[in-house]
């Protein structure tokens, strides 16, 4: 839950807030000794791929419930349980039990240091889908790969609820010392490799030879191993890129509203529901994610998809200078992702939705 700077724990204060309109919730942040799983009608674990989750995951395995995924795999979250705690046995174990012999060997590679963990090919499912008794997902992605994980059991698709913001559009973009007149795209969240950067900006490079006044801000958190700030540098692009670091999640939403455009671009994935994709279409901005796992899943008409080949560059940047060039064509398409939000993700439904799954299941 906040202040912890995650979006899974901005997604489970909203959630808690509506699902208190219909039902007493007991919202537990921290290991609790003694938990007794028999004294509720239903335990929800919103599990995310990351330390926050660590006491989740162990209570969710001694205490069987409803497990939330809101990605389909666990390893990063896995090795803060194992290596984190200098426990290579743990991690050895847990490698080999998920995938195999082959996981086996590999890990004791890792284990000598020969190698980096497998985060892409070992999920680490396996063992907190044998103790689930139902799972929530938010994709036909992640069930397909929850299905694949041996679960057997009752599994819900409930969307990832959505705002609806009303944000300060012109107050923000006075900040970034903008008019109304530039173009103004943005990337938010943890500024990981995988979200596609690099490739947005040599994109960017190629859009500001035909329209120099067009903007970028990045906004979040920067990852230590991946150095946007000497890339932005090395293509020449200080002039046009500005980096805003972690903000509070008002501020969050006001940096959304004041841009155009939404890059919201994702690969290798793990079949994730991206709360900052919600956010951007229930604030009618014009958006384009890849076109991949669950992003591949949104309705054509409220969002534009990089199919991620050879040609990813010229296509993501041939949608930035339609968007650019014609504002219209974006201002339409984030309406129409608007109204989908309001009807298909607002939080009212979803809420509805978790508490007869919850009925359901007990």
């Amino acid at each position: 839950m906040p202040p912890a700077k995650s979006g899974i724990a901005d997604y489970s204060a909203v959630l808690v807030e509506h699902l208190r309109q219909g039902a007493e919730v007991d919202v537990i942040t921290s290991a609790r000794p003694g938990f007794n799983a028999d004294a509720y009608d239903a335990v929800v674990y919103q599990i995310g791929n990351n330390g926050y989750h660590d006491y989740v995951y162990e209570t969710a395995v001694a205490h069987p419930g409803i497990v939330v995924l809101h990605e389909s795999n666990l390893h990063h979250l896995l090795t803060d349980l194992t290596i984190r705690r200098e426990d290579w046995d743990g991690y050895v174990a847990a490698c080999g039990y998920d995938g195999g012999a082959e996981a086996l060997a590999f890990a004791e590679r890792v284990r000598r240091l020969e190698i980096g963990p497998d985060y892409d090919g070992v999920p680490m499912l396996r063992r907190l889908m044998e103790s689930a008794k139902a799972v929530v997902v938010h994709s036909r992605a992640v069930e397909a790969d929850v299905r694949r994980a041996g679960f057997a059991g009752p599994v819900a698709r409930i969307p990832h609820g959505a705002w609806l913001p009303d944000g300060d559009r012109m107050g923000f973009r006075d900040r970034l010392g903008l008019d109304e007149q530039a173009p103004l795209i943005g990337v938010f969240g943890f500024l990981k490799p995988y979200k596609r950067i690099a490739e947005s900006l040599r994109a960017l490079r190629r859009l500001v030879r035909v329209r120099p006044d067009v903007k970028m801000i990045l906004c979040g958190e920067a990852h230590v191993d991946f150095p946007v700030a000497e890339l932005i540098r090395g293509m020449g692009l200080e002039e046009n890129v500005r980096m805003m670091g972690y903000v509070p999640i008002e501020d969050f939403t006001g940096y959304i509203s004041a841009c155009d455009i939404v890059l919201n671009l994702r690969f290798p994935t793990v079949g994730e529901s991206s709360g900052t994709l919600l956010r951007s279409l229930g604030l009618g901005r014009a958006v384009v994610v890849s076109d991949v796992g669950s992003f591949a899943e949104y309705p054509d008409a409220t969002c534009l998809k990089v199919p991620v080949d050879v040609g990813e560059e010229d296509t993501l940047f041939e949608y930035l200078n339609l968007l650019v060039s014609r504002p219209a064509v974006g201002r339409a398409m984030g309406g129409r992702a608007r109204q989908w939000v309001a009807e298909e993700c607002n939080w009212t439904r979803v809420a509805g939705m978790y508490r007869d799954f919850a009925a359901a299941v007990r």
